[in-house]
């Protein structure tokens, strides 16, 4: 049944079947063939989303709506501006570090791309910048939304991971954010230098003290989300909550950007997004049912650790694994396929689930703009009219210098680990 089980997944994903619709047939196929009970079927649905931490989700996801459509974006920008200054790779180094602090609010690597895509694409293309280069950046940059808390794959992660808690997760992944976003920096500098993007011109660079007050609504949200869960006063779900009204405060009262017919707007496009997400949960939580109930990836998990293969081998094995199937597949649904195969590997080998996690989340934040399937660079491609394709020159430089960074954390495990270790989550 097993073989079953994949064949009918493999089968309908490769006839252009829906992902998630894939996974749900599948396991359903499987559990009527096998009487394993289609009364619980509805059962197993519900209790896939019904879990608190999953509320952080749709509410995470309104933060970030709302902080971009308050004009939050705009600030943050001449802020980073001001820091980085009037260089050759200026813009592109802006839009990574942009980027990088919107990921402190919303933590969605596709609605980031799309919030610093719409401030910075027009700016960068009319400072020369390549379409293609620009798109490729800016979803690179929007790749370090998942690790940099919050972040809707940790809380993703922990839900099918226990042993791993929401804070641990979260303070693991700030220090190999950091290092993403900075080693994207430095790779947009050097390409900018060298094909000669942007030349420097006599343009002052933006007051840094005045872009600091009109950018500090916006650079609060990270410190107020983080510092409540950190003191005690709110869990990650109480601390999107927050995070919302903060938003709704900063965009109706500070900014005064945003209308009732705006928030209307937010609200909708949110339920979308959030939909989406939790149908994707709810269906490949039947086929997780199926697959544990038939004991498939114990099956397949102790026959790789028969093969006897030491453990730097089997670390290399699955990262390999993993890239390979970032460049087709979604985060959540690489979680849900993978993670019940993965998880015996690690707790045999012994290896931290936090920091495996956020391993793990490094492969998910690669997929993300690495073709075919790299559902940031499909949004910014999109935005700047050019095909995917055509990006590839230049996204390979930006995926093989986080690669680099994301085995230096592999083998490197206090990247992540010393951290929440200081502040005594683990």
């Amino acid at each position: 049944m097993d073989w079953i089980l994949f064949g009918i997944f493999l089968a309908l994903m490769l006839a252009g079947v829906p992902l998630a619709v894939a996974m749900g047939l599948a396991g359903t196929a499987v559990v009527a063939a096998t009487g394993l009970g289609m009364l619980s079927l509805p059962t197993n649905v519900y209790t896939g989303i019904a879990k608190y931490p999953l509320m952080a989700i749709p509410v995470f996801v309104i933060a970030g709506l709302i902080f971009e459509r308050a004009g939050v974006a705009a600030t943050i920008v001449r802020f980073a501006s001001s820091i980085v200054g009037q260089r050759q790779g200026g813009l592109a180094m802006v839009a990574i570090l942009v980027a990088m602090i919107l990921g402190g609010i919303s933590g969605s690597g596709p609605a980031d791309s799309a919030a610093v895509g719409a401030v910075m694409l027009p700016s960068m293309v009319k400072a020369g910048y390549p379409k293609e280069f620009t798109a490729g950046v800016i979803a690179a940059a929007g790749s370090t939304d998942i690790l940099i808390p919050p972040s809707i794959a940790f809380v993703v992660y922990s839900l099918l991971v226990p042993q791993a808690s929401v804070p641990a997760l979260f303070a693991a992944g700030m220090i190999p954010g950091i290092l993403s976003g900075a080693t994207l920096m430095v790779v947009a500098w050097w390409l900018s230098r060298r094909h000669g993007f942007e030349q420097p011109t006599d343009e002052p660079r933006p007051p840094f003290w005045k872009s600091l007050r009109e950018a500090g609504w916006g650079l609060a949200a990270p410190v107020i989300i983080l510092g409540g869960m950190r003191s005690g006063y709110f869990t990650p779900t109480e601390a999107a909550v927050v995070a919302v009204f903060y938003g709704f405060f900063v965009g109706m009262v500070v900014y005064r950007s945003l209308t009732w017919r705006g928030i209307y707007d937010v609200l909708v496009e949110s339920a979308e997004i959030a939909s989406v997400i939790l149908t994707v949960v709810a269906l490949a939580s039947v086929f997780a049912w199926a697959s544990n109930t038939l004991g498939t990836f114990d099956h397949i998990a102790k026959a790789m650790l028969r093969t006897g293969a030491p453990e730097f081998a089997m670390l290399i094995l699955i990262q390999v694994l993993l890239l390979f199937a970032g460049m087709f597949l979604d985060a959540i649904s690489i979680y849900f396929i993978f993670l019940p195969l993965l998880i015996p590997i690690a707790m045999h080998f012994q290896w931290d689930l936090v920091w495996f996690g956020v391993v793990i989340t490094m492969n998910m934040a690669l997929g993300q703009f690495t073709p075919p399937l790299g559902v940031n660079l499909m949004v910014t491609c999109r935005m700047a009219a050019v095909s995917l394709e055509s990006t590839m020159p230049w996204v390979i430089w930006m995926v093989v210098a986080m690669a680099g960074t994301m085995f230096l954390v592999t083998f490197v495990p206090e990247l992540a680990l010393w951290l929440p270790r200081s502040l005594g989550y683990l």
